[in-house]
Formats: C-alpha cells, sequence, structure tokens
C-alpha cells in the first residue's frame, strides 16, 4: 500500500509539473498579448510565423545582408518580433541620424548581456555597461591614459617603434619572395601597440587569439539572446553555460597572470606611463572618484585587446584588397604619399594631416565594410521615431551595414570611391562635417560612440600607408574576392587577403625612419 502511494504521489507531482510547464509555455508562446497596435502606432512589420514571430529572419548566415533586403522591401524602419520581444531595426542614414539626435541619453543603453553572470567580467565590461558612473568614470580615464591628444602625443614613439617593426617584416618577406596574409601582419601591429599602449609591454599573441576565436563562436550564439530578457534569455545563456564557464575561466587566468606581473614592477622608483598604472592606481585610491575592482581592470584590458585590434584588422584587409581591384586607386595614393613624404624614409603620423586622400581611402573602407556591421541598443523609455511609436525597453538595431550603404545618402553606394570624401573648400569641410555626422555611423555616435576613433585612423592610415608607399602588390587571381563573412560578430573576409610584396627600394626604409624620430 505504501508503495503505491508512493507511486500515485510521484505521478501527481510529474503532473502538477507538467501543468505548470504547460501554463509557462502558453503564457509565453501561444497566449498573444493585448496588441500594442490597438493603443500605439508601431512601426511596419513584416508578415511573421507564429510562436516565433520573425526569428526565422535573423537565422541568417550573413544576418547584415537579410536584414538589408528585408529593409528594402517593407522599409527602412521596422518593428519585429522574437516570440513576445520587441525588436526595431534601422537601416536609413537620416533615421539613424534622427534617433542620436533626438534620442541619445534613451538609447545609451545595451541592456542587460546575456553573459552577465557567467562570460568573462560579464557586466564589468565597459563597452556593454550601462550608461552611469562606472561608464562615465572609465571613459574619462580611457580619455586620460589612452586616447586624449597628451595620452596620444605622448605614445607616438610606441606606435613609431611597432610600425617599422611591421615594415621590416614586410619587407623581409619580400626579399625571400613570400605571400604575405595581410590580417596576420595587421594584427601583430595593431595587438602590439594597443599592448605597449595600455601596459607598456607586448602580449603573448598566440594565446589571446586562441581565446578570442572561441570567444567569437560564443558571442555569436549569445547575440540573440541579449535581444531577449527574462527567464528566456537565462534559458539560452544556460545551454551553452559550461563553455562559457571554461572560456572565462581561461581569460580570467590569462590577465590575472598580467596583472600581476604589471604589479611586481610596480615600486617607489616606477613612474605612472600607462592605462595599467592609472587603472591600479585607482584600483588601491580608497578616495577615488569610483572604487574600481581587480575584474574592471581585466575586463577594460579585454574590451581594448578585442573590440579595438579587431576592427582595426579587418580595415587594413579590406582596404588593400579594395585597392588592388582599384588599381587606380592604388596609384592615385602612392603619388600623394610619394609628393609630400618622398622615397628616402617611411611615412609617419605626422604625415597623415598632408595625406587627405589617404584619409579617405580608410574612411571610403570602413563605408563599405564597416567592422561591426550592427549597433544594438535599448529604449529606456517609450519614445516616437518618425512619427512611429517605440516602446520602452525595446530592443533597437541600427544596420551600420545599410546605412552606409544608403541609396539615398550615398552616390554610388557600392562603388569603392574614396574622393567622395574630399572637400574643395574650407565652407564645403564644414559642411561635410555635418553631413558625416548624419550618414557616417562606423564608430557609432552620440554618447556611447567609440573614444578610439582617433587613435584607430592613426593606426589604420599609418599601416596602410606603409604597406602603399614601400611595396607593389602582386596577387595569383586577376580580381580579389571579396566575399564577405562574419565571424563573431565581426565582418571580415571569407577568403583571408594574400598578397605578395615587392619591395619598391633595394634598402630597408626602417634606419631612414629612426633618424626622423
Amino acid at each position: 500500500m505504501a508503495a503505491m502511494n508512493m507511486i500515485d504521489f510521484q505521478n501527481c507531482f510529474i503532473f502538477i509539473l507538467l501543468c505548470l510547464f504547460s501554463r509557462l509555455c502558453y503564457s509565453h508562446f501561444f497566449k498573444k498579448p493585448k496588441d500594442p497596435r490597438l493603443h500605439f502606432d508601431l512601426p511596419p512589420s513584416p508578415p511573421s510565423l507564429p510562436i516565433i514571430g520573425h526569428l526565422h529572419l535573423l537565422l541568417s548566415v550573413l544576418l547584415h545582408r537579410s536584414l538589408q533586403k528585408l529593409s528594402t522591401k517593407y522599409g527602412s524602419i521596422l518593428y519585429l518580433r522574437v516570440f513576445r520581444f520587441p525588436v526595431v531595426l534601422i537601416s536609413s542614414a537620416s533615421i539613424a541620424y534622427e534617433i542620436f539626435r533626438a534620442h541619445d541619453l534613451n538609447i545609451s543603453y545595451r541592456g542587460f548581456t546575456p553573459t552577465d553572470d557567467s562570460l568573462f567580467a560579464g557586466s564589468f565590461s565597459f563597452i556593454s555597461a550601462p550608461y552611469g558612473d562606472y561608464w562615465k568614470f572609465m571613459k574619462k580615464v580611457l580619455v586620460t591614459n589612452v586616447f586624449g591628444p597628451q595620452a596620444h602625443e605622448q605614445s607616438r614613439g610606441v606606435r613609431a617603434d611597432v610600425l617599422e617593426r611591421f615594415y621590416g617584416n614586410l619587407f623581409d618577406k619580400a626579399i625571400k619572395k613570400q605571400s604575405v596574409e595581410i590580417c596576420a601582419e595587421a594584427l601583430k601591429l595593431s595587438n602590439s601597440s594597443i599592448c605597449k599602449m595600455i601596459m607598456g609591454r607586448s602580449c603573448s599573441e598566440e594565446r589571446f587569439r586562441a581565446l578570442a576565436t572561441e570567444l567569437d563562436v560564443l558571442t555569436k550564439k549569445l547575440f540573440f539572446a541579449n535581444m531577449l530578457r527574462a527567464w528566456f534569455k537565462k534559458l539560452v545563456v544556460s545551454l551553452f553555460k559550461r563553455e562559457t564557464t571554461v572560456i572565462s575561466y581561461r581569460f580570467d587566468e590569462l590577465l590575472e597572470s598580467i596583472l600581476v606581473e604589471h604589479e611586481k614592477k610596480l615600486d617607489v622608483h616606477h613612474q605612472r606611463t600607462d592605462l595599467m598604472d592609472a587603472l591600479l592606481a585607482a584600483y588601491r585610491d580608497e578616495n577615488a572618484e569610483y572604487k574600481i575592482t581587480r575584474n574592471h581592470i581585466k575586463s577594460i584590458i579585454a574590451d581594448l585587446l578585442f573590440a579595438g585590434t579587431e576592427n582595426q584588422v579587418q580595415t587594413i584587409q579590406w582596404a588593400m584588397a579594395e585597392m588592388i581591384n582599384n588599381p587606380n586607386v592604388l596609384e592615385r595614393l602612392r603619388g600623394e604619399i610619394d609628393s609630400v613624404v618622398g622615397k628616402s624614409r617611411l611615412i609617419q603620423e605626422t604625415d597623415l594631416p598632408k595625406l587627405p586622400y589617404l584619409q579617405d581611402v580608410v574612411k571610403e573602407t570602413i563605408r563599405l565594410h564597416p567592422p561591426g556591421p550592427f549597433f544594438l541598443r535599448f529604449t529606456k523609455e517609450g519614445c516616437r521615431i518618425r512619427g512611429f511609436y517605440v516602446p520602452e525597453n525595446t530592443s533597437v538595431v541600427v544596420n551600420v551595414y545599410a546605412v552606409m550603404r544608403d541609396p539615398d545618402a550615398w552616390e554610388d553606394p557600392l562603388v569603392f570611391k574614396p574622393e567622395r570624401f574630399l572637400a574643395s573648400s574650407r565652407a564645403e569641410q564644414e559642411e561635410e562635417r555635418r553631413e558625416k555626422e548624419i550618414k557616417y555611423l562606423p564608430f557609432g555616435s552620440g554618447r556611447r560612440s567609440c573614444p578610439g576613433e582617433n587613435l584607430a585612423y592613426v593606426i589604420m592610415g599609418t599601416a596602410i600607408g606603409v604597406m602603399v608607399q614601400g611595396f607593389e602588390w602582386r596577387t595569383t587571381e586577376e580580381k580579389i574576392n571579396m566575399d564577405e563573412a562574419v565571424v563573431g560578430l565581426s565582418l571580415t573576409m571569407a577568403h583571408p587577403l594574400k598578397i605578395i610584396p615587392v619591395a619598391r627600394t633595394s634598402n630597408s626604409l626602417t634606419s631612414s625612419l629612426q633618424k626622423c624620430l
């Protein structure tokens, strides 16, 4: 009898659990919420499927292109639904400008990332941190020690040394008639520049890149969960809990070792010179404006190493591919560099203001191939955009790829044409500045825009300048394959660019560079 009662109890318990689970599924998937269109004028919406809404439209390998086609068919501002969760898609330059101009503070929130409680450093990340005291404090520290004019000037010698090594590596390969994988060489340049600027030392590139590759794959898996909320987000994250924990542990172990090593060199005779020194000083200061932890320090270093270097690397690769496919652009740029810099020394950062076409090649490359094809923000409060109502806590996705190929904003948007950025007079330069604010968004806009924009332009500009000034480039293909791929959340070339350098001078220019420093 006791055994039968136990079986009945177990069956009853299982039945209750099934009822609760069924009720939960019905509530979140089948039961339709009150249609907000009865009260608010939402943006237009494409046809959706039962239960999943528009989820099937977000599962493309090249999501930026799929959403661009969607906006071309249904409109430049769209209301999408993933299960019950709202997403507003922006694909127009003018609408993107409007939301950053009129709703900047309201969309300065990136929401709670799906990795807050599990992925490395989680909510300590500067990039994904909510707009508030911590974010403001960290931005001030970054501007003061890395991105500001004074810090920029102080670290110029570090970048010049790295640039010389970059040129030297290419020159050695030219002598040996070896091909160069542009992405790999650009990664060494960018990684070394950032590491030496923020830590005063080189990093273990192999360990960082191996972890970064794994993180990219995981980030892509978790991207869509970041547009969801509450229990469903936690459910998605739990599916990758073990993978997340392993990667997080390895990241933390690597960055903690770097932090400990840096602490060991601090003594009474050590003068604060880099970002790591400033962060450790703030960490130890009981009266600091904002009390940071070791996780804060490790997280900001990771943000700079991965977000910063990846964007620069992809832009350098795309720029070289575009110029090889457009030899007229390559020859025009080489002529400008030869005229301003000459052939007896290597290009320097101080040459960049006198090389407008080089700057425009970089800008045009980023316009056509933005490293990050999306911005994801959340509305803190309900607002109106172009007369449509966007509810609070709505995911706002700006398709940067589509915005910078918007035919209403750009003439010949699919053509690589750097001269579109040239201005012939001071009045036109001012007009272009205002126009750029409207339609050129590679580094974001408003208060959440990337604080490292100027530094990125310097590193990318000098790297591209060195490759054009110092070498002719040969390829085994008639045309470079420009097919796209998305690794993690970064837009890259599906076929990494491999080309053969031919030195334009028989002697290396690096000795000439040293004499100029």
